[in-house]
């Protein structure tokens, strides 16, 4: 009786692609509740970002509706959008909410030109711990 050959690097490679794909279950997951929520997500992140002095806006229902397109949006961007939009905050956390990273990149790269945007106060640690105060639950 012949012996199953089991490579270490066999073994690696499944776990390797187990643990992907569990990530990219998770991503999914997050996508489709941030998109199914969308109306309350934009306005606990509006009213977060106001609480906090990070945005100062003359128009509310403005920003609201802006962050109600991206998160409608963002379940359908391709993987290379997507890592490109957060490549610069990468490494702000530890293991980070791929949500919260996109939203903190979209604040600092693009709401700023929104005309509805007064200012952006705050550094890039700061925007991101206050967005993911309110997607942390997507990852629950």
């Amino acid at each position: 009786m012949a012996k199953a050959n089991i490579s270490p690097n066999r073994a690696t490679d499944r776990t390797i692609r187990t643990i992907d794909r569990k990530r990219e279950q998770e991503r999914r997951k997050m996508f489709l509740r941030a998109k199914d929520h969308a109306a309350d997500f934009a306005a606990k992140l509006v009213q977060r970002l106001m609480d906090r002095e990070i945005i100062e806006t003359t128009s509310v229902t403005a920003v609201k509706e802006a962050f109600e397109a991206q998160l409608l949006k963002i379940g359908y961007l391709e993987e290379f959008e997507l890592q490109m939009k957060i490549a610069p905050v990468r490494t702000l956390a530890q293991d980070p909410n791929v949500v919260s990273l996109y939203f903190t990149q979209y604040i600092v790269e693009d709401l700023i030109n929104n005309p509805a945007i007064q200012d952006v106060f705050g550094d890039d640690l700061d925007i991101y711990r206050a967005v993911d105060s309110v997607f942390r639950v997507l990852r629950e």
